[in-house]
């Protein structure tokens, strides 16, 4: 049995319909991040799909050390917390050390745990003693069953609100693989799994570098997980991803949005009624 993991008046596991987590990568600005927010907001609601609004304030993992990060701690939690207030909907963002946890989730909703950083215990605890709902992302090293010890360390420290996320996992260099047999092992476990449809189609520091992408299968990948059984979808969206300061190549394009979430809808329905 999945737990349900409530986020403001959001119900996401369990029985409830799926949840779409989006936004752009990074804050860029505050007022792109706003539009884009909006958008992706009328879109979902249009559908009748809970909308939680996601936007890094500091991509501390990047290529480069010349990479944009974005406002960082201090302007960019004002920003999402403005975001926050106009639209009504929850927001999500990346914690990276224990010393950002406590103003962050002042803001924050959902605080998110990095792949990279999944094995951090200190991290962990110190997130899961906020009581906050708390999304970690299976690293790419990880395998799913691994994620048993992360749900250890958060139910130790007395917090069951937590998501995991699937990212895809390491397949040779610069590339990424997603094992649908993944999301199904992790459910098992108890929680919400949620499923990054962009990252997922990521080429880490393919490019040299900053990372490549291939944007073109996050449909083909989002339908099949969807399909298999999950409880949110995060995705990167952008309205000029050509023309984005992080991540570009492996986000959508607002444009695709409504198209794609109209499918998954219709996916979700038919996958609730088999209990997945």
């Amino acid at each position: 049995m999945v737990r349900t993991v409530q986020v403001d008046s959001i119900k996401c596991g369990g029985d409830n319909p799926l949840v779409l987590m989006a936004g752009p990568c990074v804050i860029e600005d505050a007022a792109r991040a706003l539009r884009i927010g909006e958008r992706t907001k009328e879109i979902a609601q249009s559908l009748g799909i809970p909308y939680i609004f996601k936007a890094s304030f500091d991509k501390a993992n990047r290529s480069s050390a010349q990479s944009f990060r974005g406002p960082g701690l201090t302007e960019g939690l004002k920003i999402l917390a403005q975001i926050r207030k106009t639209l009504g909907v929850p927001v999500i963002s990346d914690i990276h050390s224990i010393e950002q946890i406590e103003p962050a989730a002042e803001v924050l909703d959902i605080l998110q745990i990095p792949a990279f950083l999944c094995r951090q215990t200190d991290l962990l605890a110190a997130a899961a003693r906020t009581g906050k709902a708390v999304n970690v992302k299976k690293g790419q090293f990880l395998a799913p069953w691994d994620m048993k010890n992360v749900a250890d360390k958060f139910t130790e420290a007395g917090n069951e609100n937590i998501l995991f996320t699937e990212r895809g996992v390491s397949f040779g260099y610069n590339n990424l693989v997603v094992d649908m047999r993944s999301l199904a092992i992790m459910r098992q476990i108890g929680f919400p799994v949620v499923f990054d449809a962009t990252h997922s189609v990521q080429l880490p520091g393919g490019a040299g570098s900053v990372s490549g992408g291939q944007r073109e299968f996050v449909p083909y990948l989002t339908r099949a997980a969807v399909a298999v059984g999950i409880d949110a979808l995060f995705m990167e969206v952008h309205d000029e991803p050509e023309r984005a300061l992080c991540d570009g190549p492996n986000m959508i394009a607002l444009d695709d949005l409504a198209g794609l979430l109209a499918d998954v809808k219709a996916i979700d329905a038919v996958t609730k009624k088999h209990k997945v």
